[in-house]
């Protein structure tokens, strides 16, 4: 008799799931499906001003999962007597837009406007199309003297990306164009800037595991031209920018691969030298359930300006105990190239009457620990050193034919400790929550300490933000940036301190309107020396997905 219960019990464990899909399902004609998912746009509205800041220790996340079996006997008075037909069912879901545009404005000349679409072509090609133009024009107060300032700044970019995939392969093509206009401050060497920008990416991808080799190839034609420089008009930098790696199969566990990454850099109307850098990444990957370990280095050497060979590590451990721990361990670094699109992702004010080399990372070595001790809570503790070569800084000279904000370089290191953490319940509330802090030395010169250097150095750098949707149609966010200057000597720069507050809602299915004011506590600070900041702004407008 118990013999006979046990076959009535794995008889239902078989043929009840199926029983509940071939119920909960609609018919459809064929048995063979594709579902093709599309992700919609969905942007975060973020302050007009960008800081500088450096790289972050950027952990591995792989977080290891419980797998729970239900192993529970169902009644035998469950199975279903009638005869179990072949699944015809059909999987839907609303068809996600492909369109999105915003537009928005708001004092101090804020502007805002966004607008982007994906295209899906025949035989599974992909078109993006993408606009953006952001920035402000309005009046500040200078801190010294106490006088207004014009300021003025206005970034526009459009791009195209078109992916065509082969069988085994994609085949990537894009392009980009940019344009920055803004005013320096009064009394500077020159009144007002220009940057222009282009682009042209030529990429292939494997994407089949039945290649012995996983690959990867590219090829970027860059022209960068700054208008006005200290010394210089329609300074031209044209680069070529080529990227290719490959990785093979050792076991299911092993692999082995190689990076190459080279620049061809070319200088016109001005008197830099052309030079070419090359970079060499060999590395060893295991990879097992417990552990994932990469054994590599950065083989990095330059031709023409700059000239040098340099080997940096490139070794990241982390082990995973106990379900959702990860202890992880990393060393690693490589050459950062100074060229035109950095610089001014650094500083756009500032301007150098030489040549600047290139940043390198010689070690950035750390230590953390991350877990997931609940379901939607996650920690992030760490700390390290970082040892950088020509680290870019940034300082306001002044003499006979003006001022002006001059970018130097200098040999830093800091040791670094921080902590990050998040939480989200549902689509009701979610927060993040980061600090880092860092102790700067710089190398000691002939002419000066070295210490100038630091000024602007982040001493310790604080983000909060929390989301929270009351309803579905309702969003409101809530975050403070804080970064507090490195003392020298007994002096410190005021800090950075921005409370903002945004929030959107859903008016009609597709159409938003949304609103966000920064600096609510009407601080005073600055990003870069001497350039002040906007005291309490706002923006608002409304957006669309079609």
């Amino acid at each position: 008799m118990k013999k006979v219960q046990y076959i009535f019990g794995a008889l239902a464990l078989i043929t009840i799931p199926n029983w509940v899909q071939a119920q909960t399902q609609a018919k459809d004609t064929t048995l063979s499906r594709t579902v093709v998912v599309e992700q919609e746009y969905n942007p975060d509205i973020i302050d007009a001003s960008k800081v500088n800041v450096l790289p972050k220790v950027m952990p591995p996340t792989v977080c290891k999962k419980t797998v729970e079996y239900d192993a529970t006997l169902a009644p035998a008075g469950n199975i279903p007597a009638t005869t179990m037909e072949a699944y015809t069912g059909a999987e839907s879901q609303d068809k996600a837009k492909r369109g999105y545009a915003r537009l928005g404005y708001g004092n101090y000349g804020n502007l805002d406007a966004r607008a982007n679409y994906l295209f899906i072509l025949p035989n599974s090609d992909k078109l993006n199309l993408n606009f953006h133009m952001n920035g402000m024009d309005g009046k500040l107060d200078l801190p010294d003297p106490k006088d207004k300032w014009d300021a003025r700044y206005y970034r526009t970019h459009a791009g195209m990306d078109y992916v065509h995939a082969f069988r085994k392969m994609d085949l990537n093509v894009a392009g980009n164009f940019g344009l920055s206009n803004f005013n320096f401050m009064p009394g500077s060497t020159n009144n007002k800037q220009k940057f222009l920008s282009g682009d042209v990416h030529f990429g292939i991808k494997s994407t089949s595991e039945e290649l012995p080799l996983q690959f990867h190839a590219e090829t970027n034609l860059m022209f960068y031209e700054r208008q006005h420089d200290i010394q210089y008009q329609d300074a031209q930098e044209v680069m070529v920018r080529t990227k290719a790696g490959a990785m093979g199969t050792i076991s299911e566990e092993q692999f082995v691969g190689v990076d190459l990454s080279m620049d061809n850099t070319f200088y016109k109307n001005n008197l830099f030298e052309d030079y070419t850098s090359v970079e060499l990444n060999p590395y060893y990957l295991y990879q097992s359930e417990d552990w994932k370990i990469r054994l590599g280095a950065h083989v990095d050497f330059a031709f023409g300006f700059g000239k040098k060979f340099r080997v940096a590590p490139d070794v990241t451990a982390q082990y995973i105990f106990s379900d959702s721990y990860i202890l992880y361990a990393q060393a690693t670094g490589g050459r950062q190239t100074n060229d035109f699109h950095k610089l001014e992702m650094v500083s756009p004010y500032g301007q150098s009457s030489t040549q600047l080399d290139a940043t390198y990372e010689q070690l950035n070595a750390a230590l953390g620990f991350k877990t997931s001790p609940v379901t939607g809570l996650w920690f992030n503790i760490y700390g390290g050193y970082q040892d950088l070569k020509n680290n870019l800084a940034s300082a306001a000279i002044a003499n006979y034919s003006g001022s002006y904000l001059q970018l130097l370089q200098g040999n830093m290191h800091n040791i670094y400790a921080g902590a990050e953490a998040s939480y989200s319940y549902k689509d009701i509330i979610s927060f993040t929550a980061s600090g880092i802090y860092r102790d700067w030395k710089t190398a000691k010169t002939e002419n000066n300490s070295g210490d100038q250097l630091l000024y602007y150095m982040p001493s310790f750098e604080a983000n909060f933000k929390v989301d929270i949707r009351p309803v579905s149609s309702v969003l409101i966010n809530l975050g403070y940036q804080h970064i507090t200057r490195e003392k020298i000597g007994n002096e410190r720069v005021d800090p950075v301190g921005n409370l903002y507050l945004g929030g959107s809602y859903e008016v009609f299915e597709g159409i938003s309107i949304y609103v966000r004011a920064n600096n609510l506590l009407n601080k005073d600070y600055q990003y870069y020396p001497g350039y002040p900041t906007e005291g309490i702004n706002f923006m608002g407008g409304v957006s669309f997905r079609f």
